[in-house]
């Protein structure tokens, strides 16, 4: 072969450079049709419904779990938290690293998948150590669900709009909340618990199917039209996020406000149904709506709020402040909730309030912390953000409050657990203070931000 014809033809390089070049040119073209930004949007929300039922269901089961394992409020909490939590936070940074190396929507399907299984196999458990055991494979696999999803969306959104888009996104914390509270309550009242697990587990294998063929991998930093960079090391990133004072400050107090969160949700069923003698179909129902719309209500408005406010003053701190806002908000009402409500139909009504003030923070604080880092360490910086939360939110906030019922119990009976919820609310408190201290430094970060 001569020499014109082999530079005619072109070195392979240039061919592999070419094909991927169309193909990145093809997927971006897919994301300029809005109509299918939002049908990923919806299908990655429907995923993180499925993450919050199959997290979730637990806790509208807990009378049923507690009396057949013969299990105290202090285990249960175990079950619905650190058991979860523990390898929801060890594999969520690793894994997230993956996701930044590699192709996103492949990572969220296969983690989809062994959280659906996962669930299902809790319906076989006999005993306190084989639900946690399987609590922990849940927990394998949804930590792999979140991190990559912040990735994509805020790959798929400009910035102006991403707070809002994340709200969306995070709108299947409650939206998982409703349907796993609701259907939960009608499969153990015909059924049993054991059941339960499995109906709501299994058709997350079909959204996994869903997310792998029709969710293109977007190309990195395509909302800012910027140019893909190689990922940076794994230390350098948490390096990066450590040295960011604001970040160290945000990241705590979205712990805390989880925490919080956490304490109080995952003990709420069982509030009604032993503290105001609710049935369980009737725990399910209010609990389950009333939670539901509320959280889905006051996550979107987070997000949308937020972004309202910055994008009107130019002020990027509306970020944190309003994550600041709702955590004082919340107390009064949830008091009032926990301690004044005459009946479970009344608590469950009154509940409404500190649930949407609750759920202003998620979108918003992840929000920042993408403000913060480059295109090519978000999905680790959303994992590091969700580990600190997680471990010391979910990890601990049931199984604390939990374990503070079981000491009052013996002065206070039933009536100890609306106390030890108080008393978990009262972190609140704490948390406003690191919202505040974030806010002083935040934007001096965002200034410094890399590419």
């Amino acid at each position: 072969m001569s020499e014109s014809t082999i530079e005619a033809a072109g070195t392979p390089n240039e061919h592999i450079d070419s094909k991927h070049d169309a193909e990145r040119a093809s997927i971006i073209q897919a994301y300029k049709n809005p109509h299918y930004r939002y049908l990923v949007l919806g299908i990655l929300t429907t995923v993180y419904v499925s993450n919050f039922v199959d997290r979730q269901v637990i806790n509208v089961l807990a009378s049923y779990i507690i009396e057949d394992l013969a299990i105290s409020d202090g285990q249960f909490g175990m079950l619905s938290g650190l058991a979860f939590a523990c390898i929801y936070t060890t594999l969520g940074i690793p894994i997230a690293r993956w996701a930044d190396i590699s192709n996103r929507r492949n990572v969220i399907a296969i983690s989809v998948t062994i959280w659906s299984i996962m669930t299902a196999a809790c319906g076989a458990a006999q005993n306190f150590s084989q639900l946690f055991l399987a609590r922990f494979g849940v927990g394998i696999g949804e930590a792999g669900g979140s991190p990559p999803a912040h990735s994509i969306v805020s790959d798929i959104f400009p910035a102006h709009q991403r707070a809002t888009a994340l709200s969306v996104y995070s709108l299947g914390v409650y939206g998982g909340i409703l349907v796993g509270t609701v259907g939960g309550a009608y499969l153990v009242q015909f059924f049993d618990w054991r059941i339960a697990f499995v109906v709501v587990g299994l058709p997350g294998v079909f959204l996994a199917l869903l997310v792998r063929f029709v969710i293109k991998e977007p190309p990195r930093g395509m909302a800012e039209a910027r140019k893909d960079v190689a990922p940076p090391g794994f230390f350098r990133v948490v390096g990066f996020l450590w040295e960011r004072k604001s970040f160290r400050h945000l990241s705590f107090a979205c712990a805390l406000h989880a925490f919080v969160t956490y304490g109080m949700g995952n003990f709420m069923p069982l509030f009604l149904g032993r503290v105001h003698d609710m049935p369980i179909l009737d725990v399910g129902l209010y609990y389950g709506l009333i939670a539901g719309i509320g959280g889905l209500a006051g996550t979107f408005f987070g997000g949308w709020m937020s972004d309202r406010m910055a994008n009107n003053t130019g002020d990027k701190t509306w970020y944190v402040w309003i994550p600041f806002i709702s955590t004082l908000l919340a107390i009064p009402f949830a008091l009032i909730t926990f301690l004044l409500m005459p009946t479970g139909v009344t608590a469950a009504f009154s509940y409404l309030l500190p649930v949407f003030a609750g759920g202003w923070y998620l979108a918003p604080c992840i929000a920042s912390t993408h403000f913060l880092v480059g295109i090519r360490m978000r999905a680790m910086a959303s994992a590091v953000l969700l580990f600190v939360l997680n471990l010391i939110g979910l990890g601990l906030g049931p199984m604390l409050t939990g374990f503070v019922s079981d000491y009052l119990t013996p002065s206070y009976g039933d009536n100890a657990l609306r106390y030890a919820m108080s008393i978990t609310l009262m972190v609140n408190l704490w948390c406003a203070l690191h919202y505040y201290w974030a806010t002083r430094t935040i934007r001096a970060d965002f200034d410094r931000a890399p590419d």
